[in-house]
């Protein structure tokens, strides 16, 4: 496989990126060294930016996280995150599985993932008794993000009840400034050995992928590259989407290969993953 430094020999193939933002973008606090620039240089080629990401909150609340971090709304043209999709989901209610869950619903997350409910879209309720279904959105702060056990026994007492689980981070883990933490999907995991329903919103499900072509004005996706740390969600949905990929060395990649794997073995690790990205990314600089 292919490692390229940056992305300069490649830029002009493409006439739009979709990138991950956690282990791409940034590390949980603050943009990768030289992010900035190279989308710069993007935009200056006119070329289209969105940023997709597993994010269990509003589009308009991440947007707020990435000018704390002093990224410039003017290097990128959206942001489609799972937690958006999932907000319209709940509000609309046009998909088969939301047209059947009611309003009320047990949430497992911190309250800075409640824009999902906003507007009134779902009623958070305290007991899984009183509750149509279970909203799944992470670790909360109470129990902490390093371990999924202390979620066992709310997990057991909703699958107990039946209520079907909507998870609005299919991601298992993520880097955040060096330390991997869960998400979501690692409570998903175990809602699913419990036997509940689970719905996951999210990459690497290629629907979450049109919103982000309708931001771009839908240009042909073989003109389209997505950029990920994640075979399993960023590189599995794009193939899914039918979108190239480039593999993103930083993040979770970096965590589980380190900071300079061998080509062959990167090579090895994607087809056992069954992707095909068209090259690795040594990190998302010019």
């Amino acid at each position: 496989m292919e490692i390229l430094d940056g992305i300069a020999a490649i830029a002009d193939r493409y006439d739009g990126y979709v990138l991950d933002l956690w282990g791409v973008v940034h590390d949980g606090r603050k943009p990768y060294p030289g992010v900035p620039e190279a989308l710069a240089e993007l935009k200056a080629r006119g070329k289209a930016v969105v940023f997709l990401t597993n994010a269990p909150r509003r589009a308009h609340v991440v947007a707020g996280m990435l000018d704390r971090m002093g990224l410039d709304r003017g290097l990128y043209d959206g942001i489609v995150s799972s937690g958006e999709v999932s907000w319209h989901h709940l509000r609309h209610r046009h998909d088969p599985f939301f047209a059947g869950l009611g309003r009320r619903c047990v949430h497992i997350g911190p309250e800075r993932d409640l824009s999902v409910v906003e507007d009134g879209v779902a009623q958070i309720v305290s007991a899984p008794k009183d509750a149509d279904f279970l909203l799944n959105t992470g670790p909360d702060d109470q129990r902490g993000p390093q371990s999924p056990d202390p979620y066992r026994a709310v997990l057991a007492a909703c699958a107990a009840l039946a209520l079907p689980m909507v998870c609005v981070n299919p991601d298992r883990a993520v880097m955040v400034a060096g330390q991997k933490v869960i998400c979501a999907g690692a409570l998903a995991d175990i809602y699913l050995e419990l036997g509940g329903a689970v719905r996951e919103i999210g990459k690497p499900d290629p629907e979450v992928y049109d919103p982000v072509l309708e931001l771009m004005g839908n240009p042909q996706r073989a003109h389209v590259l997505a950029i990920g740390d994640s075979p399993h969600t960023d590189l599995a949905g794009a193939q899914a989407a039918g979108l190239d990929s480039l593999w993103a060395l930083t993040g979770l990649a970096a965590d589980a290969h380190g900071e300079a794997p061998d080509a062959a073995y990167l090579a090895a690790v994607a087809r056992q993953e069954g992707v095909q990205p068209i090259a690795a990314l040594r990190s998302l600089r010019w």
